[in-house]
């Protein structure tokens, strides 16, 4: 690869945690150039007073945000923004030939309306949102690898949606059985303070929150939607817990054929990412845990089936600012590049 050519990058939105992960990660990747950081909040500050610890490798300033700047100075732009902000910029730059990943909600959903409804925003840039490709690269790696603009996956849906596919797309489970349970590091709040956050808030608890009105909702149900071939609507439930990265989800449903054992769906979940070289299925009775994937792109799955109640139990971890968030993207990118899918990415964590 030392002959690779380097793209130009941009990452607009670099002051939280999607953003410095992201740079984290670029720094790593041969094929690319980090032409451009951009933010409004530190417009004008040098990227070392937010990130001391990069300060002898990241010497640029965060920028302000012009589109038509970014769009000469680079061939790709990560999106790293909260939501209904990467909606005003992204037209501009797809309209100049920039390939775009955003990294918040604004191109998941192929439907504006259900946009609209889970994020309070009108939306007028209908031709340029429906071009866009959900970035989950187990799923739709071939429309990723066609497309100029992502909407990268919410964290919790990527960890759900991995444990679900194999068993909607085979039409293993009874749909609106799924129920999905999951745990979340408080990084996946963003570096923003708020009060929940807190340490003394945060520590030795655990509770739910969003309860039947989780933003990710619907992001699952139009996967798992697409994936059956019909509506369908599922129980999601997310968890603040303790400690800074990753995620575990777990998911319940209902299987088709009583008959079903573990292994059969191993077998299955095997055959299903064998092409996946970012997920790993975990052998009968291993349970991944969130430390196995932190600080690596890996999705650990392990599935069970409960002979007495006739349903499937598959775990998933995933570390929530790579997989879940920054890797995935940059794996997203990979695929838009025609690079191998795993260039550049983290194949091991750090244990313990």
């Amino acid at each position: 690869m030392g002959d690779m050519r380097r793209v130009s990058v941009g990452i607009v939105g670099a002051s939280g945690y999607g953003g410095v992960q992201l740079i984290r990660l670029l720094m790593d990747h041969p094929g690319v150039e980090l032409a451009y950081l951009g933010g409004e909040s530190s417009a004008g500050k040098p990227f070392a007073d937010l990130y001391p610890h990069l300060g002898h490798i990241v010497r640029q300033q965060i920028e302000a945000v012009d589109p038509e700047v970014i769009a000469s100075r680079c061939e790709v732009v990560f999106l790293s923004l909260p939501n209904g902000l990467a909606c005003q910029i992204a037209p501009v730059l797809i309209e100049k030939g920039c390939k775009v990943l955003d990294l918040s909600a604004d191109y998941r959903f192929t439907n504006l309306e259900t946009y609209t409804t889970w994020y309070g925003k009108e939306r007028n840039d209908r031709t340029i949102a429906s071009k866009a490709v959900y970035g989950l690269p187990e799923l739709y790696r071939d429309r990723i690898a066609d497309s100029q603009l992502i909407g990268c996956p919410g964290c919790y849906p990527t960890a759900s949606l991995l444990a679900l596919s194999p068993l909607l797309k085979q039409g293993l489970i009874v749909p609106e059985t799924a129920i999905i349970d999951a745990k979340s590091g408080t990084s996946g709040g963003g570096r923003q303070a708020k009060v929940n956050m807190l340490l003394a808030e945060a520590d030795n608890s655990l509770g739910a929150y969003g309860v039947a009105r989780h933003r990710h909702t619907p992001e699952i149900e139009q996967i798992c939607s697409d994936l059956a071939g019909h509506e369908v609507t599922v129980q999601f439930t997310p968890h603040l817990i303790p400690m800074v990265r990753g995620i575990l989800a777990t998911v319940y449903a209902t299987l088709r054929d009583p008959g079903l054992v573990g292994e059969d769906l191993t077998t299955i979940y095997s055959a299903f990412y064998r092409n996946s070289p970012w997920v790993t299925i975990c052998d009968r009775g291993v349970y991944p845990q969130t430390k196995w994937a932190c600080g690596s792109n890996l999705c650990y799955i392990g599935i069970e089936v409960d002979p007495r109640t006739g349903r499937a139990i598959v775990m998933s971890a995933i570390d929530n600012l790579i997989k879940g968030q920054a890797g995935q993207a940059l794996q997203c990118l990979n695929i838009m590049m025609g690079w191998d899918e795993t260039l550049g990415l983290p194949k091991l964590g750090f244990y313990p």
